[in-house]
């Protein structure tokens, strides 16, 4: 794998807000390489995207983001509205300078955490349901942090457990006193225990509240003219039905269509979310993506695992973020090429080899196995700033490398090369 190329500091703003795209995928396939412009920086896509839930990628500076080779980070509304609070962001002059990354930035609705952590199942989206009794979907189905009408959701704060209410309108303000390039409309988040029935509600109340969103951007928009332009995008849910879907991805582009209509901004992209089970991911991409324009980019939400970023980008997701290099990083855990393995195994306790040497990269070049594994047995926090280094260098340098194969026409055979490594132990090499 070569090292990550790309990393942004731009000294200057820009008002461009366009996509293009450079090569496609053969084979009538909806993969491409591209470039999303924002006025903190290009993006070249595809492209994976660090978390930075706080303001912050946990235990990294943004100069040890900019080491990963990390083109933009995602900031969350929902956790920057409860702390610091929108307006301390927007009056240090927006996410990217607030937190000194100078770069692109994304921010979620905060849809996702006021559902996750109130309706999801267990405080966490339901991918696989099949491991619970019916007497744990109940009981959790009981615990409810967040209530859904037509207006919003009405939600108690993980932080102090105090009363909220976030509405299309309310999540449009936050975002754009958080400043990010890139942000999303507030959406209905569901899991794969709602029925069919409430999941058609969701999809017709999500459907309308994207068209609030709409009119509340472009309202704050004009109300703002001395802040970069934003780009908002529109999030397709549907759970796992096909019908569901794409009715939902041509509703969102026909909401927009009629707004660019009336001179005004439509959406500037898509989002995918909402929880589904791994077998079906590049099928329900697939679905989503016959339904969305070509000139507009699609970020696909929470996904990290290397098989499912060749199937995403394959079935075309141009972004993706998810927070478990970083998470996984924090405990010992790292990717390689042969696989994953954790640092607190006994076995590293002389190994004075590099990380992943072939692979590279900062941590790979300066420290070893056997000096990590230290640092995580004697809880030095050091120990979670290199494995989160190196994480998300692998992350960020895996995806280059896709973006790469794209432009040279040798994406199947680079799939298949790096696949095959990586799962030849079957799966997670979690144990080498």
């Amino acid at each position: 794998m070569a090292p990550a190329p790309f990393a942004t500091n731009p000294t200057t703003v820009s008002g461009d807000l366009s996509f293009t795209v450079d090569t496609r995928l053969p084979g009538g396939r909806h993969g491409r390489a591209g470039v999303i412009h924002t006025p903190h920086g290009d993006i070249q896509t595809p492209a994976f995207i660090p978390v930075g839930t706080k303001a912050t990628v946990k235990t990294l500076t943004p100069e040890q983001i900019r080491l990963t080779g990390a083109q933009a980070i995602l900031g969350n509304a929902y956790h920057l509205y409860l702390q610091p609070g929108p307006d301390i962001v927007d009056q240090a002059g927006g996410l990217a300078r607030f937190s000194a990354w100078h770069g692109p930035t994304y921010t979620d609705s905060g849809g996702f955490q006021v559902m996750s952590l109130g309706v999801g199942f267990k405080k966490v989206l339901a991918m696989d349901t099949s491991q619970y009794s019916e007497t744990d979907i109940r009981a959790a189905k009981k615990d409810r942090y967040a209530n859904v009408d037509e207006d919003g959701v009405d939600f108690k704060s993980v932080i102090d457990g105090s009363k909220h209410r976030f509405t299309p309108e309310v999540s449009m303000g936050i975002q754009h006193q958080l400043g990010a390039d890139i942000m999303f409309a507030f959406d209905e988040l569901t899991t794969l225990i709602d029925t069919r029935d409430y999941q058609e509600q969701s999809v017709e109340r999500t459907h309308r509240w994207a068209g609030r969103c709409l009119e509340e951007h472009h309202r704050l928009t004009l109300a703002r003219p001395d802040k970069p332009k934003q780009s908002l995008w529109g999030v397709v849910q549907g759970a796992q039905y096909e019908d569901l879907r794409r009715r939902a991805a041509r509703g969102l582009v026909e909401l927009s269509d009629r707004q660019e209509q009336a001179g005004k901004r439509g959406f500037g992209g898509f989002g995918i979310g909402g929880a589904l089970e791994k077998e079906n991911l590049g099928t329900i991409v697939g679905w989503v993506c016959d339904e969305l324009p070509e000139d507009k980019p699609r970020h696909l939400l929470g996904i990290s695992e290397p098989d499912d970023i060749f199937t995403a980008v394959e079935n075309g997701a141009d972004t993706f973020d998810c927070v478990a290099p970083t998470r996984l990083g924090r405990r010992g855990g790292v990717y390689t090429l042969d696989g994953r393995m954790n640092l607190t195994g006994a076995r590293f306790t002389r190994d004075f080899s590099g990380i992943d040497e072939e692979l590279g990269g900062y941590v790979s070049e300066n420290y070893s196995r056997a000096y990590i594994r230290h640092l995580l047995k004697a809880n030095e926090f050091l120990a979670g700033t290199l494995c989160t280094i190196h994480n998300l260098y692998f992350m960020v340098t895996l995806v280059a490398n896709v973006r790469q194969a794209i432009i040279d026409g040798r994406f199947d055979d680079y799939k298949k090369q790096f696949m095959g490594r990586y799962y030849a132990a079957g799966g997670k090499n979690t144990n080498r």
